[in-house]
C-alpha cells in the first residue's frame, strides 16, 4: 500500500511539476528539476547483462553527443511490450521525470511506462 501511494504521489508531482515542456538540450541544464522532456530518440542499447538489465536511449543527438540519457529500468523495459531501443529509434519522445548526473552526464530514469509517451 505505502509503495501503490508512493507510485502515485511521484506520479502527480511529475504531472504538476512538468507543465512545461524542454528540448533535450534544455533539459540537460535543468539537473535536479521534475521536468518533461520532448525530443527525439537517436539510437540505444539494451545491457542485458549489467545490473538492473537498464536501457540507454541518446536522445536529442547521437551517442556520444546526445544531451541527455534516458534509462529504462529492465523491470519496466519487460512492461513495455516492445523493444524500445529499436522501436523508439527515430521517434519524437516525452519523458518524464527528474533530470539527475551520472558520470557528469544528464539522465532521467523512467521507473513506470506512465513516464514515457511517444508523440
Amino acid at each position: 500500500m505505502k509503495k501503490t501511494f508512493t507510485f502515485i504521489l511521484f506520479c502527480l508531482s511529475h504531472y504538476f511539476l512538468a507543465a512545461q515542456t524542454f528540448s533535450a538540450e534544455q533539459a540537460a541544464k535543468k539537473v535536479g528539476d521534475s521536468i518533461k522532456v520532448c525530443d527525439k530518440i537517436y539510437g540505444g542499447r539494451f545491457f542485458e547483462t549489467s545490473n538492473g538489465s537498464p536501457t540507454l536511449l541518446n536522445m536529442g543527438a547521437v551517442y556520444p553527443a546526445s544531451p541527455i540519457t534516458i534509462m529504462i529500468l529492465g523491470d519496466v523495459r519487460a512492461k513495455m511490450g516492445y523493444t524500445p531501443e529499436l522501436q523508439l529509434k527515430d521517434k519524437n519522445v516525452c519523458v518524464l521525470g527528474k533530470v539527475i548526473l551520472f558520470k557528469e552526464k544528464p539522465e532521467i530514469i523512467v521507473y513506470n511506462i506512465s513516464q514515457i509517451q511517444v508523440q
